[in-house]
């Protein structure tokens, strides 16, 4: 850390009151209020030297680290019990996703790694799926940035409309079990998932049974990154095969996901051995600390003009990948009669 703890500790200045921020106003987020105060404040740096390595390092394994301590909060065995019900819908809102993600990639010409990106933060679980991502397929934090930025701007406006779309299509208000499966599904990230899913609670009384819900197919939508990220790795391994590059897949094997099951297992032991869930509560908040934390470096190192001038094709992409996903969603449902 010797050459590191001035860039951290920069991070660390963007990252604390941006948590405290997140949590006065939840359906912006920490996350994305850190990567705007970075991308603010690096104009304003004259010295980055200093800063480099320890930004760096932020940027790439806090970022690991928070995928890692994700773990502690997925009981496996809850999640699978939960997941039986919603994994078609699951599995049909990631598929269509990632289809229309690399259609569009190829048809209107965007950079396949924002692409892709996009693609998973939009079908998986938002940020948690992009920093998941980002360090397989050798990511930079201008794309990182450019992605986080798309998945936001669908998340704010799904927070808000879907318990009035949900009202349209006429969800049942005697009972959350579909609305909190539409919003488990189709909704991007954690953040806007318990926002709308406590919307519809509150406007039914409903106590917590759309949250539980909600949030239990979320979690479940989350153990996507495991097959995502390893199928990715292997693709990156043969494409750099395939350009003359000698490149092992251990050396980008992503370890980090290793850890993040057995984080899950350790969790789903304990629980079953009779420990709280509350007992990992505090691993799981530092997890969304880490996330904040590595999006202030990532804000650090952006361009902010050459990502609002880039930004309209990944935009039209996320639009493109949410209707998909929210259509898809509500069709599966209607055909397991969940709707």
């Amino acid at each position: 850390m010797k050459d590191k703890w001035r860039g951290f500790l920069l991070c660390l200045s963007i990252a604390v009151p941006s948590w405290i921020l997140g949590r006065m106003f939840p359906i912006i987020g920490g996350p994305v209020i850190s990567i705007i105060l970075g991308m603010i404040l690096t104009n304003f740096i004259k010295n980055k030297d200093m800063y480099t390595a320890g930004v760096k390092f932020t940027s790439k394994k806090i970022l690991q680290y928070a995928v890692i301590l994700l773990g502690f909060g997925l009981n496996l065995s809850i999640i699978f019990e939960t997941g039986k019900q919603s994994l078609p819908i699951i599995l049909s809102t990631i598929s269509i996703s990632l289809v229309i993600a690399y259609i569009l990639q190829k048809v209107m010409n965007i950079p396949s790694k924002i692409s892709i990106l996009v693609g998973v933060g939009s079908s998986i679980c938002g940020g948690s799926a992009i920093a998941a991502t980002a360090p397989v397929i050798d990511a930079d934090d201008n794309e990182v940035a450019q992605a986080i930025s798309v998945i936001f701007f669908f998340n704010v406006i799904a927070a808000i409309l879907f318990p009035h779309l949900g009202v349209l299509l006429g969800f049942n208000s005697f009972s959350g079990e579909s609305f909190g499966i539409f919003a488990g599904t189709a909704i991007n990230d954690t953040s806007s998932v318990t926002a709308a899913a406590s919307t519809w609670d509150s406007m039914y009384a409903l106590g917590s049974s759309t949250l539980d819900k909600a949030v239990t197919v979320k979690l479940t939508r989350t153990l996507a990154i495991i097959p995502i990220t390893l199928f990715l790795g292997f693709l990156r391994t043969r494409k750099e095969k395939g350009n003359g590059k000698k490149i092992k897949w251990i050396e980008i094997f992503p370890m980090f996901i290793i850890y993040f099951v057995i984080a899950s297992i350790i969790t789903t032991v304990c629980e079953n051995f009779g420990l709280p869930s509350t007992l990992f509560n505090p691993i799981k908040m530092l997890s969304k600390f880490f996330i904040v934390l590595a999006m202030g470096a990532i804000g650090l190192n952006t361009n902010i003009i050459k990502l609002i001038k880039t930004g309209g094709k990944p935009i039209f992409m996320g639009l493109c990948c949410w209707i998909g996903i929210t259509g898809v969603s509500l069709l599966m449902q209607h055909v397991l009669g969940v709707w």
